[in-house]
């Protein structure tokens, strides 16, 4: 089975890497060639625009930023689109709103080609070591081919159903996940703010029943103001705004997420949009240096 891997940011590159040294018949394509270097060097093939991806593979995952880059790589809305799907299967990985997929899902399949969406949950780090957990949605057999080739990236794959429900599934993790991240920054701000010793209070929050594989990385990084981008403060905004539309359009309330929103966006407007989302730190900061000016 050959595989096709476009996009090699934050995660996609490590997800790519890891096919390559598992030995997964592997070409590459990135916008900004340098990052094709390291699976190059691990065994892949790079090739020169996303059309030769296509050309080149049976199976091709696409880890895009946004739908707009995904629909550039696949040549959606062109003569080529169909050129380019049609006799494959086409896996975005990457977080959209589950309206888009379905509409896109039902192109893929118009144009001759097979659709299964695959949202993964983790960021770089579990990325890199290959414990991503990985959501599928779409045709069964198409999910069957799929399935074994995430192994190298995943400890965990679940299949969903049909699409878009996999995508539905990775919102409502993200939406835990967003609320939980932004709780445990805002507690350490309110321990440091008392006077307590940060480091005793996050060993007692590890000590105690609220800890997790999220807290434990995510802890260091506010001890230590390590904002080095793990998932990056823009992308859980994105995310933010992808559930939300979901809850809107279902008719559901989502009070926290909601706060969370407002956070992100004064994050990301006071410049930390490309720093880890724990920089959503600045924001309670500001809020607080706001109150006490008041």
């Amino acid at each position: 089975m050959r595989v096709g891997f476009i996009g090699l940011g934050v995660m996609g590159g490590p997800m790519a890497l890891r096919l390559a040294r598992a030995g997964t018949p592997l070409v590459v394509w990135n916008r900004t060639r340098a990052r094709s270097q390291p699976p190059r060097a691990a065994g892949a093939a790079v090739a020169s625009d996303p059309g030769e991806v296509f050309a080149r593979a049976d199976v091709v995952l696409l880890m895009m930023a946004d739908e707009a880059a995904t629909d550039a790589v696949l040549a959606r809305g062109t003569a080529e689109f169909a050129a380019r799907v049609a006799g494959r299967v086409v896996v975005p990985m990457g977080t959209t709103s589950p309206g888009y997929s379905h509409a896109l899902e039902a192109d893929v399949r118009a144009a001759g080609g097979s659709y299964v969406e695959a949202p993964v949950s983790g960021s770089r780090i579990p990325a890199e070591r290959g414990q991503l957990v990985a959501m599928l949605a779409g045709d069964e057999a198409a999910v069957t081919v799929v399935r074994p080739l995430l192994a190298p990236l995943c400890r965990e794959t679940f299949v969903c159903g049909p699409a878009p429900r996999a995508l539905l599934m990775k919102l409502s993790v993200n939406l835990f996940l967003i609320t939980l991240v932004t709780g445990l920054t805002e507690a350490f701000h309110f321990a440091e703010r008392q006077g307590l010793d940060p480091r005793l209070f996050l060993d007692v929050l590890d000590a105690g029943p609220m800890a997790s594989g999220v807290s434990r990385m995510k802890a260091p990084k506010l001890h230590t103001r390590d904002f080095a981008v793990q998932a990056a403060a823009l992308d859980v905004l994105k995310n933010n705004r992808l559930i939300a539309e979901a809850a809107r359009a279902a008719g559901l309330a989502s009070p926290l997420l909601d706060t969370c929103h407002a956070l992100f966006e004064e994050t990301v407007t006071q410049g930390h949009g490309g720093e880890d989302m724990v920089a959503v730190l600045h924001a309670i900061e500001a809020r607080t240096a706001e109150g006490t000016a008041g």
